[in-house]
């Protein structure tokens, strides 16, 4: 009989490998909220500049290059951009819409009053900059554009708010994620509803049917992750051919994921018990299907069961978005010719002035009336905390770029995308001003 490894003993934890040395420092280097801003802004800066460089007509044009496939009398093709804005942008979309049902189910926002502070905020956050750009475009060339300066960029919000550290409270820090998180939602349903086009309904059923086996799936326990990502592809190509704008799979998707799990802590430790109580097999057996060795793959099921579909799903795409598809997202897009010439364009100042204005007085508009109506703000969180928090809510760059892109003719687009440009810089610099003044006021005091 083998003997049993002494305690304290290596065999109490994973093999090492030399390529833990490069693996530790950087999932330490990726925890670090701000690293994910720091690269979707570097990528935005590399950008704008190889738009305005002598490479400017090659780096334009290769996202323009036509990608795809024909099936029989069916074809799918469409420009690298828009397979970045339509397809890779769904999984951000799926991402959102997790986080915002785990918020619902699990966290600060599953308490109603709670709740009715960020999602009262988010709506005036998009109502009132909508309303300002539609009185300053009224009759106008850019008027569609009202749904571009809706939105708010998580990504540049949560890293402006990591470059403060423990400086501000962390009931700050969740009510912008939240406020970011409805934006979000809401950004992609104007998206769905105000730029989608003519109806086609046998795509629109079979959307449905999709999505109802997606759910049965579930009910009867499927838990192959391969399957599912089969299923939502499908959706997503159904959805494309109905007219609605393919990004809404994600949200819906997202919204439907469990975030209950299969496996409990008690079940899982007596499994593990399992394990515990059989001696390690012949090591000269080739077939596996010793005892011992059904006992492992029965605790290694059950280990990934203990997290709920939702966290598994945020835990493994997490990365991928923040560091892949946001950033290759912006350095499709954001390369826009600048001129000076266009800082007085009309739509340039509309665009600023509802972000810059419009975004902050809404959402403290908001904030108070629905204060007023009965909800709850955590005590450390004061009104100047909020005023900082609403103007760096005017950093819509990433989602504000994604909307332009179907709200704005190609004649106008530069000009959006100058204001968008313009106002985010300005959210970011005035934001992070007055909540490093205010925070060190407050250390002051102390």
């Amino acid at each position: 009989m083998p003997e049993a490894p002494q305690e304290g003993s290596d065999f109490a934890r994973l093999p090492h490998e030399s390529v833990h040395r490069l693996t530790k420092p950087l999932a330490w280097f990726l925890r670090i909220e701000a690293v994910a801003a720091a690269v979707l802004l570097f990528f935005t800066i590399a950008a704008v500049g190889l738009a305005n460089s002598p490479w400017a007509e090659a780096f334009l044009g290769v996202w323009e290059t036509p990608l795809g496939l024909r099936v029989g009398s069916q074809e799918f093709v469409r420009s690298i951009k828009d397979w970045i804005s339509d397809g890779l942008m769904t999984l951000f979309f799926f991402l959102v819409a997790v986080e915002l049902k785990r918020e619902l189910v699990l966290g600060e926002l599953r308490h109603p009053r709670m709740a009715a502070l960020s999602v009262s905020a988010a709506l005036g956050g998009m109502a009132v900059p909508a309303a300002l750009y539609l009185l300053l475009q009224s009759g106008q060339a850019g008027e569609a554009g009202w749904g571009a300066v809706m939105a708010t960029d998580t990504a540049f919000v949560i890293g402006c708010l990591a470059l403060l550290r423990s400086r501000i409270p962390q009931s700050l820090r969740i009510f912008m994620l939240s406020l970011a998180i409805v934006d979000d939602i809401g950004a992609i349903l104007v998206v769905a509803i105000g730029y989608g086009h003519h109806l086609a309904w046998s795509a629109l059923v079979a959307a449905a049917v999709g999505l109802v086996v997606v759910r049965l799936m579930a009910h009867v326990g499927i838990r192959s992750m391969p399957l599912y990502i089969l299923a939502g592809i499908s959706i997503w190509f159904a959805v494309d051919r109905s007219g609605i704008h393919a990004t809404i799979t994600g949200v819906v998707l997202g919204l439907m994921t469990p975030t209950g799990r299969w496996v409990s802590d008690e079940r899982l430790y007596r499994i593990l018990d399992r394990v515990v109580a059989h001696p390690a097999g012949n090591n000269n057996e080739g077939s596996g299907a010793t005892q011992d060795r059904q006992s492992l793959r029965l605790a290694e099921t059950a280990a990934r069961e203990t997290l709920a579909p939702a966290e598994r799903i945020q835990i493994a795409l997490h990365p991928w978005i923040a560091y892949c598809v946001m950033p290759l997202f912006a350095f499709a897009n954001a390369g826009v010719p600048l001129s000076m010439g266009d800082l007085g364009d009309a739509v340039t100042v509309a665009v600023f002035v509802s972000f810059a204005l419009g975004k902050p007085v809404g959402i403290l508009a908001f904030t108070w009336l629905a204060l007023r109506l009965g909800a709850v703000k955590p005590p450390e969180l004061d009104w100047k905390l909020l005023v900082g928090g609403g103007i760096l809510a005017g950093i819509g760059f990433t989602m504000a770029l994604f909307i332009s892109n179907l709200a704005f003719d190609k004649s106008l687009i530069n000009q959006a995308k100058l204001g968008i440009f313009l106002a985010s810089l300005f959210s970011a610099a005035a934001g992070l001003t007055l909540l490093f003044w205010v925070t060190r006021q407050k250390s002051r005091a102390l």
